[in-house]
């Protein structure tokens, strides 16, 4: 009986240090949440951080996104005991993992924009984020297991420090959005310091069964200054600046690149026929545009027999071919001018074919006139081939064509149109025939 009667007390208690904390000002607020930051700059063994690439480890990160998304009341029972969304299936989205002794116990996917946009979308305004440079990326279906939600943010942590990186460093991405439930947007605010995209509550947000949501923003080449500003002076173990951009985790398992791709496309059409046709109904409930969507994205003759068939009103369409990979090359072009001299400009390309490629540039780029390029397409792969830019693109660069390509250039175009995942890329000269 006593020990009920204290238990009740100490709750009574909690409830009211609640209700007191949340009528500090905000900025004192979210000073008193920094102090429960706790980052182990170097977590147990037991713990390892990567992307999910397997069938099993999808389906493992897709069940524990059900049972909290469930527990929350985010969405009802699925009889696949999944969550799974269109988003999943694009190969512009990632999915993230942490498991520890081999069992996920936290995920979060990052969604790149698409044709499909964000599942954000249906409800903030982008605008201002779009007009800024540089690409974005959504936040979606982060899970934490019951386990590890009470221990300090033991997987929590790795697990945005592993965003962070792989976000800055493999996702060439510069801006994070986000829609989070008004009972988390603090925590967002506090300790990462996202910045709201509305000022007040969305009551009704479809994608997680009509709860309210709070859209908000990161500019993550801003964020190492004010995060330097709010923690740099703070004890190593609650130091989010310095575990964020100067500690190494060993925990983390990066994706290998032979060449320079800015995604990890991982479904293969078994993938996608076991997680979107058979164990959940999600090509089912697809209208047509999205249909026709994921043929003109997965347009090799593997993947035909498992996408969901579309009609033909979807197939005359005129959808533009959608890249399976995104690239980021470095490189540099050179010529000489009427008087001899010589000119060498920096180039990035962004998109490639056969015989041309679309690159952006800091100065001018002479027009019809040839220049020798030298592309670094990834680890010890440069192509040095004879180019011509032929389109000034404004904004968006140049259009270039190239005179004869070399060997190095066919095996690295040749996977980006016949490759199906990240891995494919380690293997791309199979693709040459």
């Amino acid at each position: 009986m006593a020990r009920r009667y204290w238990g009740r007390i100490r709750k009574y208690l909690h409830q009211l240090a609640r209700r007191l904390f949340n009528f500090l000002p905000r900025q004192q607020k979210f000073a008193v949440y920094r102090t429960f930051v706790v980052c182990d700059p170097a977590p147990s063994e037991r713990l390892q951080l990567k992307i999910a690439e397997t069938q099993e480890e999808l389906e493992a990160c897709f069940s524990l996104l059900h049972d909290a998304y469930v527990g929350s009341g985010f969405m009802k029972p699925d009889p696949s005991g999944m969550r799974v969304t269109i988003y999943h299936a694009l190969p512009t989205t990632t999915t993230l993992c942490a498991k520890w002794d081999g069992k996920v116990v936290g995920t979060l996917s990052l969604i790149r924009d698409s044709a499909l946009g964000f599942p954000l979308q249906s409800i903030f305004d982008l605008t201002d984020v779009i007009r800024q440079e540089g690409a974005i990326a959504e936040v979606s279906a982060l899970a934490v297991h019951k386990d590890f939600r009470k221990t300090g943010g033991s997987i929590l942590f790795p697990l945005m420090k592993f965003m962070y990186e792989y976000c800055t460093a493999f996702f060439d991405t510069r801006h994070l959005v986000i829609a989070v439930n008004p009972s988390h947007i603090e925590m967002y605010e506090s300790l990462l310091f996202f910045r709201r995209l509305t000022a007040n509550p969305v009551a009704n947000y479809d994608f997680v069964n009509g709860a309210p949501a709070v859209g908000a923003t990161l500019d993550l080449r801003q964020a190492p200054a004010i995060f330097r500003d709010a923690y740099d002076k703070k004890p190593p173990s609650r130091n989010l600046f310095a575990y964020f951009t100067n500690v190494r985790l060993r925990n983390i398992q990066l994706p290998h690149r032979r060449f320079h791709i800015t995604n990890d496309p991982v479904l293969t059409p078994e993938i996608i026929n076991t997680l979107f046709n058979v164990k959940t109904k999600v090509f089912a409930n697809l209208g047509e545009r999205q249909k026709a969507i994921l043929h003109a994205i997965y347009n090799l003759p593997q993947y035909k027999a498992v996408l969901p068939p579309i009609s033909e009103d979807s197939e005359r369409i005129a959808l533009r071919q959608h890249d399976r990979f995104s690239i980021r090359c470095p490189g540099k072009l050179a010529y000489r001018d009427e008087r001899d001299v010589k000119h060498v400009i920096e180039l990035e390309v962004a998109q490639v074919s056969a015989q041309g490629f679309q690159a952006k540039t800091r100065e001018k780029v002479p027009l019809n006139v040839w220049l020798t390029a030298a592309i670094n397409l990834g680890i010890n792969e440069v192509s040095r081939i004879r180019v011509m830019a032929l389109h000034d693109l404004g904004k968006t660069g140049y259009g270039f064509k190239i005179d004869q390509p070399d060997r190095t250039w066919r095996v690295f175009v040749a996977a980006l149109y016949h490759g199906s995942t990240h891995g494919d890329m380690d293997e791309a000269s199979r693709f040459l025939l």
